[in-house]
């Protein structure tokens, strides 16, 4: 569903990410782990054309995101066929991101009703069928500032889906909440992630999460993938000792 080939990222003279290579498969949940600065968060704004590759491809459901051809040649894609390719994917980011000066119902059916060429009417039963969903079928006729962090980004996510998207990414989604709302948030997602066949790229800093939920963790340091595999194996024997560290770091901060 998602294929980075040989990405590379830079900023100036200063690489971010270097000879990206791994694949999401359909209905898979990958989960990006590693310090601050390893290029998680870059990897998803790639995906989302917030940003653009400095070099290499990513396709998405085999269909390149990044280029088109043209006679024998690969160039940058244009914005339309980027927007078009784009609609597959959904994005829950770490702030929240809504509008406020709409209610939570217009919010979630703002996009549907745009972009997607839904009836009003129509759009508002999946509304209300995702905000029962997420626990907030009350909260419809509310601003975002009427509600609580951990509420604002249930209707983030709503709205994610309200798009029908494909692919889920997930950035940092619980670090701007309080400690006593993030573990609501990651039971939601993981319940989204079990009743659904959604395909999920996520960057947590939330191990217990990680290792929970995910099919597959991937390990980034230094703009690569450091290693990968399934959450017990890597979690439990880690081969890299870098991993080793940052793991044992991390751990003994959730304690």
């Amino acid at each position: 569903m998602i294929r980075f080939n040989d990405v590379g990222k830079r900023y100036g003279d200063t690489p971010c990410l270097e000879g990206l290579d791994f694949s999401v498969a359909p209905g898979e949940f990958v989960t990006l782990i590693g310090p601050s600065g390893s290029g998680k968060t870059t990897i998803l704004r790639l995906v989302m054309t917030l940003e653009q590759v400095s070099s290499g491809t990513i396709d998405i459901g085999g269909e390149c995101l990044t280029h088109v051809r043209k006679g024998d040649k690969l160039i940058p894609a244009p914005e339309a066929h980027q927007r078009r390719v784009r609609r597959r994917i959904g994005m829950v980011f770490q702030q929240f991101n809504l509008f406020p000066h709409m209610t939570v119902l217009r919010n979630i059916t703002e996009g549907p009703i745009r972009s997607l060429g839904q009836g009003r009417e129509e759009a508002e039963v999946k509304a209300l069928e995702l905000l029962e969903m997420v626990g907030l079928q009350d909260k419809s006729n509310s601003k975002p500032g009427q509600l609580s962090g951990g509420q604002q980004q249930r209707v983030a996510i709503a709205r994610a889906l309200a798009m029908q998207p494909d692919i889920l990414l997930l950035d940092e989604v619980t670090s701007a909440l309080d400690p006593e709302l993030v573990t609501g948030v990651l039971k939601l997602l993981a319940d989204i992630a079990e009743s659904t066949d959604l395909t999920f790229l996520c960057v947590t800093h939330e191990m217990r999460f990680a290792r929970g939920v995910s099919d597959r963790v991937v390990v980034l340091d230094g703009g690569r993938v450091l290693e990968q595999g399934p959450p017990d194996q890597l979690f439990a024997d880690p081969v890299e000792p870098r991993t080793r560290e940052f793991l044992s770091a991390v751990l003994d901060r959730e304690g």
